[in-house]
C-alpha cells in the first residue's frame, strides 16, 4: 500500500457527498455532457461525407469509430501528461482530468448518437437518445437491463436493443426505463471515470500513460456497446438521412452549430 494521497480524497469530495451519492452539479454537468442537439449530430455526419462523398454507411461508420478513438485517447494522454509539469499541482490537474471526463461524455454522445442515425434512427427525441447513451456508456449492465425491460414490453427478447428504443418502444416505455438507467448511470459512470481521473493525475508522468490507455480501453468498450445495441451498420445510408445531409447547413455567425 502506497502513501496517503491527499488528492484522491479531494476527487471523491467534490464529485460525491458524505452518503455516497453524486453532487447536483456533477449531475447536471453529466446530463448536459450527454445531451447533444441533433443538429451537432448530422454535422458530424457531413463532415465525414465531405471527406468522402461516395462513403457507404458501413464506411462512414468506421470513421466515425476511428475518428471517435483517436479523439478520446489523445485528450486522455494530453490531460495526463499536465502531472509531469511542476508548476501544475495535483489538485489542478484534477480539475483538467474533470473537464477531459466531461468531454469523453460528449465524444461519445456524438458518436452513439451519429451511428443510430447512420442505422435510421432519428436522434431528434431527446429523452430516446439520452436512454440510448446512458445505456451504452454503462455496457453490459444497461443492455442487460434494456433487454428485460423489452422481453417484458415488446413481445420478446431482439439481439439488437438499440433499434427498438430508438424507434419501435413507446414513449411511456422509454420514459420509465431511462429513469431506472438513469438512477444507475450517474452513480456508477461517475464511479468509474472517478478513477480514471486519479490515474491521469498520478504524477512523475505516469497520469499520461493511465489517461491514455483508460480513455481507449472506455472507448473500445464503448465501440462494442454500441455494436450490440445496432448491429452491423446497413450497407446504404438511409433515405431520410440522406437527404438531411444534402441540406445545406442554417448559417451560424459565430460557426458554431
Amino acid at each position: 500500500m502506497g502513501p496517503f494521497n491527499p488528492a484522491g480524497k479531494f476527487a471523491s469530495g467534490a464529485v460525491f457527498d458524505r452518503d455516497g451519492r453524486p453532487k447536483p452539479g456533477i449531475q447536471r454537468a453529466v446530463e448536459r455532457a450527454i445531451d447533444i442537439q441533433r443538429p451537432l449530430v448530422l454535422a458530424n455526419l457531413r463532415r465525414l461525407r465531405k471527406k468522402d462523398p461516395s462513403a457507404t454507411a458501413a464506411e462512414l461508420n468506421a470513421k466515425l469509430e476511428r475518428d471517435y478513438l483517436v479523439a478520446i485517447t489523445t485528450a486522455g494522454a494530453a490531460v495526463g501528461g499536465t502531472a509531469v509539469v511542476p508548476a501544475i499541482g495535483t489538485v489542478v490537474s484534477l480539475g483538467l482530468s474533470a473537464a477531459a471526463t466531461i468531454g469523453f461524455l460528449e465524444a461519445t454522445a456524438l458518436y452513439a448518437q451519429s451511428v443510430a442515425e447512420l442505422h435510421g434512427i432519428s436522434t431528434e427525441d431527446p429523452e430516446r437518445t439520452r436512454t440510448l447513451v446512458m445505456a451504452i456508456l454503462m455496457g453490459d449492465e444497461g443492455s442487460a437491463l434494456i433487454q428485460a425491460t423489452i422481453g417484458s414490453s415488446a413481445g420478446g427478447v431482439t439481439r439488437h436493443w438499440g433499434n427498438v428504443v430508438g424507434g419501435s418502444m413507446s414513449s411511456s416505455a422509454v420514459r420509465g426505463i431511462g429513469a431506472s438507467i438513469r438512477k444507475r448511470f450517474l452513480k456508477r459512470m461517475l464511479a468509474r471515470q472517478g478513477g480514471a481521473l486519479l490515474g491521469r493525475a498520478l504524477p512523475f508522468g505516469v497520469g499520461a500513460a493511465v489517461g491514455g490507455v483508460a480513455n481507449h480501453k472506455m472507448g473500445r468498450t464503448v465501440i462494442d456497446a454500441t455494436r450490440e445495441a445496432f448491429g452491423p451498420p446497413p450497407t446504404v445510408i438511409p433515405g431520410e438521412l440522406l437527404t438531411e445531409l444534402e441540406k445545406l447547413p442554417a448559417p451560424e455567425s459565430d460557426g458554431k452549430i
